[in-house]
């Protein structure tokens, strides 16, 4: 009888685990939110390729039920939401994906209210539900002041971060502005400045020559969108790849005032 109990319990004590209340075991921890943000890092290298755009998904909603405050893992959701919804042309998806993003740095600032990075990626999120809604719109609702506060503000605490990716952001926002509030020689000088800092990065090329047509200088355009659309994309293939199809489309725009 004495052998029999002993079999017994030892059976038991082999057993897995069981929640008090008889469920099953509990499930295994949660990745540590560093392990979510390597894999968005890693991925968005290749942003562009379907299988890379579902792990870049499924670690911003897995990441953010294990950790709904986590401020790496916010920016990055903001980061990639924007990529989304400036590469659309089709107004009610590119306002939704935009907001998203918005939506996504909102949160993080709230984690880090000094976060430059989330104020970055709120500003340019604001900037392409901008065009989304179209930019007399966006004037209209006052969302000028929230974009370049917060444009303003990665600049002077972070100035070169993403490729001096604030100052691109303003140059292109003194060419969009309607008139008489857009600066064309402003927009000039802050691309510039990103140029300067990254020779590398197209788009501020493709930027500039938008900027030199809309002020007369089609030939000046036609030189610096001929740099976007022959430059070296290995600096990040999947921007480079989205840079130099409007530039092949800019380029048909610079020729038209060129004949």
């Amino acid at each position: 009888m004495r052998t029999l109990t002993c079999l017994l319990v030892v059976s038991l004590l082999s057993l897995p685990a069981l929640a008090q209340d008889g469920g099953a075991a509990p499930a295994a921890a949660a990745p540590e939110a560093a392990t979510f943000i390597a894999t968005l890092d890693e991925h968005w290298m290749k942003r562009d390729n379907a299988e890379s755009q579902k792990a870049i998904d499924e670690a911003i909603k897995n990441g953010l039920i294990a950790y709904p405050q986590d401020y790496g893992i916010l920016w990055r959701a903001a980061r990639y939401r924007w990529w989304i919804a400036d590469g659309l042309t089709e107004e009610k998806t590119k306002r939704a994906k935009a907001k998203a993003g918005w939506d996504y740095a909102e949160r993080a600032i709230k984690v880090k209210s000094d976060g430059a990075e989330a104020k970055y990626f709120l500003a340019i999120n604001i900037g392409a539900y901008s065009q989304a809604v179209g930019i007399l719109t966006a004037l209209g609702e006052g969302l000028e002041g929230k974009f370049v506060e917060n444009l303003d503000y990665a600049i002077k605490n972070n100035e070169s971060f993403d490729r001096y990716g604030a100052r691109t952001a303003k140059g292109r926002y003194y060419w969009e502005l309607p008139w008489p509030k857009r600066d064309l020689k402003k927009s000039k000088e802050e691309l510039q400045k990103s140029i300067d800092k990254h020779p590398e990065h197209l788009r501020n090329y493709y930027f500039l020559a938008a900027t030199l047509l809309k002020d007369g200088d089609a030939k000046g355009a036609k030189a610096t969108n001929d740099k976007a659309l022959n430059g070296d994309a290995s600096y990040d293939p999947p921007e480079a790849a989205r840079v130099k199809a409007w530039a092949r489309t800019q380029a048909a725009e610079i020729d038209k005032e060129l004949k």
